[in-house]
């Protein structure tokens, strides 16, 4: 990894904020904050307040029964809890500048609507040792970084970038916009993971393993490019495909 890369800062695992007004103050000071969870049907000013500070800032919020919170935790939570990220987020749109100021080939990694943790931290320790520059993550329906990503990832979530926004597909026009190609990873194709020219500046697409990729992103895309199957086995492992197309663009690329 080249060591002039910004990358996100190790941490503590994560812990928990509870209580609304505590939550807002974490948020208006910047805290890295993984998810916040909020109690189905509470109201009042102070969750409108909570609400509108959100606006401003990429953090997933999701409406849970008053009894996932109480399993959190035993104190008063008002009906709030917010659990921090182990690491930082940060912004695409900061980083592909400074790549293309270093003399760097951008070589970015789009996950659409991946959810488990495990094969986040697999995918991420396989883009730090392919040398992607960075990740980008949607808000919404995205895997946690918790302890378990980053115990499969081997510590690689503190030294390749993750970017987290609010529209994945907005993110892949702006990359494109900045002169990468992307390339779908996706079986909806004739054309092999062999025939892209990953030489240039690229953004892979993977998505999740039950869905695939979202058709808007499918559309955007340069390329659409599979990985050929031989066995009675119909896909892979999404680690795994993210594995073996990153390691073509590493062959193309030396």
């Amino acid at each position: 990894m080249d060591n002039n890369r910004r990358a996100p800062r190790p941490k503590q695992n994560n812990t928990f904020i509870f209580g609304i007004r505590a939550v807002i103050e974490a948020v208006r000071a910047g805290q890295d904050i993984e998810t916040i969870y909020v109690q189905r049907g509470i109201a009042g000013n102070l969750i409108l307040e909570l609400k509108t500070v959100l606006a401003d800032h990429t953090i997933p919020m999701q409406t849970v029964p008053v009894e996932k919170l109480n399993r959190m935790t035993q104190k008063n939570h008002q009906g709030v809890i917010a659990v921090s990220s182990p690491i930082t987020y940060q912004q695409i749109e900061d980083l592909i500048p400074a790549i293309y100021e270093r003399g760097e080939t951008p070589l970015v990694l789009l996950l659409d609507g991946l959810t488990d943790v495990r094969n986040m931290g697999a995918i991420v320790r396989t883009a730090a040792c392919a040398g992607v520059h960075a990740i980008v993550v949607p808000l919404k329906n995205s895997a946690q970084i918790n302890a378990d990503a980053i115990k499969t990832s081997a510590g690689a979530l503190f030294n390749v970038p993750v970017c987290r926004h609010a529209s994945l597909y907005k993110t892949a026009q702006f990359l494109q916009e900045s002169g990468l190609q992307l390339v779908a990873c996706t079986e909806k194709t004739d054309d092999l993971i062999y025939v892209p020219d990953f030489s240039l500046p690229t953004a892979i697409i993977m998505g999740a393993e039950d869905v695939g990729i979202s058709n808007e992103l499918l559309r955007l895309s340069d390329h659409l490019a599979k990985i050929p199957m031989a066995g009675s086995i119909e896909s892979l492992n999404v680690s795994v495909s993210a594995g073996v197309i990153l390691y073509e663009a590493v062959r193309q690329r030396l």
